[in-house]
C-alpha cells in the first residue's frame, strides 16, 4: 500500500491518501485548509491516477475536517466517522480558540461501530473504536498489510491529549493498550500528526506507555 502524507492547516495535521489496489484509493482525515493545501491534495489523487472510494474520518476535531465537505463534493463519496463522533461534526469551540474558521459542516456522514469492516477498492478497513481523545475515536486497520491509521489516538511517542472536551484521559489509556498494543508488533501506525511508527517501537520505547514496555517483545528492528 502507497501512503502519501500531506502536512496541512496551522496544526500540521496529516492528511493521508492511501491506495487500495485498481486505481482506488481513500483519504483518511482531510484537514486541508487553504486553496493552495486543497491543491496540493487533490493534485496528490489525479497525479497517481487515483480514484477517492471513502473517507476514513478517525475523529472530529476541526483541524482532522476542514477538507471533508470539499472532498465528498467533488467526488460524491462516503465519510466514515466513529459514531459516538457523528452527532459532533463541528469543532468549533477549537477554531475560536484557534482564531480560525469556521468547519464547512454540509458533508453527509455514515456511523460505523467498533468491528466493522469497510471496504475499498482491494482493502479491507476494520473499525477499531478508540474512544479516549474523543468519545468517538476510531482507528482503521487493513490486517493483510499490516497498516493502521490512528488519528490522534496514538503517535510516535505519544499518546493523544484528552485535556479537550470529551477527552477521557483512561478512556484513552484503556484504548491504547486493549485495542492497539494486542496488535502485532510489526505494525505499521499513520497518525494524525508527525511521523509514522509501528507498534512494536510503540509497545518498547512510547514513554506514555512505560509502566506497559515489554522489552523481550521488541528486537529494535520493527
Amino acid at each position: 500500500m502507497e501512503i502519501y502524507t500531506l502536512v496541512v492547516n496551522p496544526l500540521g495535521e496529516n492528511t493521508l491518501v492511501a491506495e487500495c489496489g485498481g486505481g482506488k484509493c481513500v483519504v483518511i482525515d482531510p484537514g486541508f485548509y487553504s486553496g493552495a493545501e486543497q491543491d496540493k491534495v487533490m493534485n496528490c489523487i489525479s497525479r497517481h491516477g487515483l480514484e477517492p472510494v471513502a473517507v476514513l474520518l478517525t475523529h472530529t476535531h476541526a483541524d482532522h475536517i476542514f477538507g471533508v465537505a470539499e472532498t465528498q463534493r467533488r467526488f460524491g463519496i462516503p465519510v466514515y466517522v466513529g459514531e459516538a463522533d457523528a452527532p459532533r461534526p463541528c469543532g468549533d469551540d477549537m477554531t475560536r480558540w484557534l482564531g480560525l474558521r469556521s468547519v464547512d459542516t454540509s458533508f453527509t456522514l455514515t456511523p460505523v461501530s467498533d468491528g466493522d469492516l469497510i471496504p475499498a477498492g482491494e482493502c479491507s478497513f476494520r473499525v477499531i473504536g478508540t474512544p479516549g481523545h474523543t468519545p468517538g475515536s476510531v482507528c482503521y486497520y487493513e490486517e493483510s498489510l499490516g497498516v493502521l491509521f490512528t488519528g490522534d489516538t496514538l503517535f510516535a511517542g505519544a499518546i493523544g491529549r484528552t485535556d479537550l472536551p470529551g477527552g477521557d484521559y483512561d478512556a484513552e489509556i484503556k484504548s491504547v493498550m486493549e485495542k492497539l498494543m494486542a496488535l502485532d508488533s510489526g505494525v505499521e501506525i499513520h497518525p494524525g500528526h508527525g511521523i509514522p511508527s509501528t507498534i512494536g517501537h510503540e509497545r518498547m520505547c512510547n514513554p506514555f506507555l512505560e509502566p506497559f514496555n515489554e522489552k523481550e517483545e521488541y528486537d529494535g528492528n520493527d
